[in-house]
C-alpha cells in the first residue's frame, strides 16, 4: 500500500492501489481541490468532494472547524472513527494535505494521500465519473484533539529567540523576500510582505516530482538538511500564506521524513503580515 523507504510509508497509496480499492467499503475517497469546481468535472468513483472554502473552515470566525462542527460534517459524510480516509486533490494535493492535517488535529486515526493526486490520476488516463455518491449518515464523535499539531502567532513569537527550533517558510522565493505579498489572483493577503525572522525558505513545490508524486526520502532529507532543517531540532513549524501549502510541507516533514515534532502555523502570512509591530525580515 505504501511507498518504500519513507519513515511512515503507509500514509501514501499509489494511484494503482487506489484504482484497485475504489469499491472497498472500509475506505472513503475524498477529493479536496484548490479549484473547487474540479470535483464536479469528474472524480474517482465513490469519492465525495469537500470544499475547503465553505466546509473546512468556520464561516464566521477566521478559524478551522470546531470539534463539534467537524463531528457534524463527518457524520453527514457517513464517516466513522474506523473509516480509512483516502484523500487526493489538485495542485499536488495542497488542500488534500490541509484536510489531512485538520483530520489528524482532531484525532482521526487513518488518513492517507494518493501519491501524485488528481494530476497523476488524470495523466494516467484513469477513470473519472460525474456521479455524486450519497452515503448513509453516521454518528461521528471526536474523542481527542492533537493540539500540538497547530501553533498560534504567540507560540511563533516565542520561537524567535529559541535554540534548536526551525521555522520553514514554504512560499515562493518572491513571497519570502517580500517582492510580492501573495501569488497572482489570490485574494487572501496581508498589509506587509517579507518573512518571519529566522525562517528558512523551502518552497513546498521542491518536495514533489514533475508528475506530482513526492520526491524520495533521500532527496527530501537533502532538501531540508541543506537549509538547516534537520531531524534533531526540538520543533519545526511550517507556514505559508493561509496554511494550505504549509500543511503539504508539514506532511512531508512529519510523516515522510519522520521528524519528531512538526507543527503547522495556519494563521501564516495573512495573520503575521497584518499584525501591528510584528517583526519582519525583507530582502528586496
Amino acid at each position: 500500500m505504501g511507498t518504500n523507504h519513507y519513515a511512515n510509508p503507509d500514509v501514501l497509496v499509489s494511484t494503482d492501489w487506489a484504482l484497485e480499492h475504489l469499491n472497498d467499503r472500509s475506505l472513503r475517497f475524498v477529493e479536496v481541490d484548490v479549484d473547487t469546481k474540479q470535483y464536479e468535472k469528474g472524480h474517482l468513483e465513490g469519492a465525495i468532494g469537500w470544499n475547503w472554502q465553505t466546509q473546512l473552515q468556520d464561516q464566521v470566525r477566521r478559524d478551522i472547524l470546531s470539534k463539534d462542527q467537524l463531528a457534524e460534517f463527518l457524520s453527514d459524510a457517513g464517516v466513522t472513527a474506523d473509516t480509512t480516509l483516502i484523500l487526493y486533490g489538485d495542485n499536488n494535493n495542497w488542500f488534500a494535505a490541509y484536510a489531512v492535517w485538520l483530520l489528524k488535529y482532531y484525532g482521526h486515526n487513518d488518513v492517507r494521500l494518493i501519491n501524485g493526486g488528481r494530476k497523476k490520476w488524470v495523466a494516467e488516463g484513469k477513470p473519472l465519473t460525474e456521479h455524486f455518491p450519497i452515503y448513509p449518515r453516521s454518528t461521528y464523535k471526536v474523542t481527542s484533539v492533537n493540539a500540538d499539531l497547530r501553533v498560534s502567532r504567540d507560540y511563533v513569537m516565542g520561537l524567535l529567540n529559541g535554540a534548536r527550533r526551525g521555522l520553514v517558510d514554504v512560499r515562493s522565493p518572491d513571497e519570502y523576500i517580500g517582492r510580492i505579498i501573495a501569488p497572482l489572483g489570490m485574494s487572501e493577503t496581508a498589509q506587509r510582505g517579507g518573512h518571519i525572522p529566522g525562517a528558512k525558505n523551502v518552497p513546498w513545490s521542491q518536495a514533489v516530482n514533475e508528475d506530482g508524486t513526492f520526491k524520495s526520502m533521500e532527496e527530501l532529507q537533502a532538501l531540508y538538511d541543506g537549509k538547516g532543517i534537520t531531524p534533531d531540532l526540538k520543533v519545526v513549524v511550517t507556514y505559508c500564506r493561509i496554511g494550505e501549502r504549509s500543511s503539504h510541507s508539514w506532511f512531508v516533514l512529519k510523516y515522510l521524513l519522520g521528524y519528531p515534532d512538526v507543527r503547522n502555523y495556519d494563521g501564516s502570512w495573512t495573520e503575521w503580515g497584518n499584525l501591528i509591530n510584528a517583526p519582519i525580515e525583507r530582502e528586496v
